[in-house]
C-alpha cells in the first residue's frame, strides 16, 4: 500500500491525501512513487480543474521523508538520485498547469514544507507549523527548500529559516507571505472549499493559461514574460469559453464553461 489516496469529483476537483498518520504522513519510496504517478495522471486529465493536497488527521500535513523507512539513503546518494519534480513530485514540478491548494492540517516540515512551496495557494489551520529542519539532522533541504524559499521571501527571512532549521507557526508564516489564509482547525475545510469554489468559477482554460504563463515567465523580464505564447495561452484565446464569458456577462448570468 502506498498510503496515498486520490479522487476526482464531478466538478473536476482532485483530492490527493497523504494517508500515513502512524508516520506523521511522512513519505517513503512507495508513497513518493504514487505521488509522482498521480501528478502525471492529473496532467493528462483535462477534466481536472483544481487539486487539493493534504494529509490525514490533525497532527501533520507531512513531516517529509520517512526516516524510519528501510533502505534509507545517505545524503550523497539522495542528492545524486534524479528527482526532477522535487519532493513528492510537486515541489519543483513545472509541468502541472492546474492550481494546487495545500490544505495544511498540521506540521509541514522538511519535504512536507517543500511540497507546500510547490503549491499555488496555501490554507493552514492555526495549529500548523512550517520548517526545514534538515540542517539539524546533518542534511539539506535539496528537494525545493533551498531553491524556492529565497525566491518567496526576502533574503534575511529565507536565510533565517534555512540556516537555523527552526519551526514557525501558521500566523508567522502568514505574516511572512508564505501562506494565503489561517483559520481555526474546525474551519479548515470550509476555507478550502471557498478557494476551490472561486477557482472553479473561472474558465478552466484561462486558469491553466495563467499558471503556465506565470511558471514559464519566472526569471524573465516583465516584457519578455508578457510576450510568451504558450500552448495553454493560445488554447484559451481561441476557445469557445472566452466568447461564453463575455456573453454571460452581458446577459447577467453565470457562465457555462465547457473547457474548450
Amino acid at each position: 500500500m502506498s498510503g496515498i489516496a486520490f479522487t476526482v469529483d464531478a466538478d473536476g476537483v482532485a483530492r490527493v491525501t497523504i494517508d500515513r498518520p502512524d508516520r506523521m504522513n511522512a513519505i517513503d519510496a512507495a508513497a513518493e512513487r504514487a505521488l509522482i504517478e498521480i501528478w502525471q495522471t492529473i496532467e493528462r486529465d483535462e477534466r481536472v480543474r483544481c487539486v487539493v493536497l493534504t494529509g490525514t488527521g490533525e497532527r501533520a500535513f507531512s513531516t517529509g521523508a520517512d526516516m524510519k523507512a528501510g533502505g534509507a539513503k545517505t545524503g550523497l546518494e539522495y542528492w545524486a538520485a534524479p528527482r526532477p519534480g522535487g519532493f513528492g513530485g510537486i515541489a519543483l514540478r513545472d509541468s502541472l498547469d492546474v492550481p494546487v491548494i495545500a490544505r495544511v492540517n498540521g506540521h509541514a516540515l522538511g519535504g512536507g514544507m517543500e511540497m507546500v512551496l510547490g503549491c499555488d495557494i496555501v490554507v493552514a489551520a492555526r495549529t500548523a507549523t512550517f520548517g526545514l529542519p534538515e540542517p539539524r539532522l546533518g542534511r539539506l533541504p535539496l528537494d525545493g527548500g533551498i531553491a524556492l524559499l529565497p525566491r518567496r521571501l526576502p533574503h534575511v527571512q529565507a536565510m533565517g529559516l534555512l540556516l537555523t532549521g527552526r519551526r514557525i507557526g501558521a500566523d508567522e508564516a502568514l505574516r511572512m507571505g508564505l501562506i494565503n489564509e489561517v483559520v481555526e482547525p474546525a474551519e479548515l475545510d470550509a476555507a478550502v472549499a471557498r478557494w476551490v469554489a472561486d477557482i472553479v468559477a473561472c474558465a478552466p482554460l484561462s486558469v491553466r493559461a495563467i499558471k503556465q504563463l506565470v511558471r514559464r515567465g519566472a526569471g524573465m523580464s516583465a516584457q519578455d514574460a508578457q510576450s510568451l505564447r504558450t500552448p495553454a495561452l493560445m488554447a484559451a484565446l481561441a476557445s469557445k469559453d472566452q466568447d461564453e464569458g463575455v456573453q454571460a456577462f452581458l446577459e447577467k448570468r453565470a457562465p457555462r464553461w465547457q473547457g474548450r
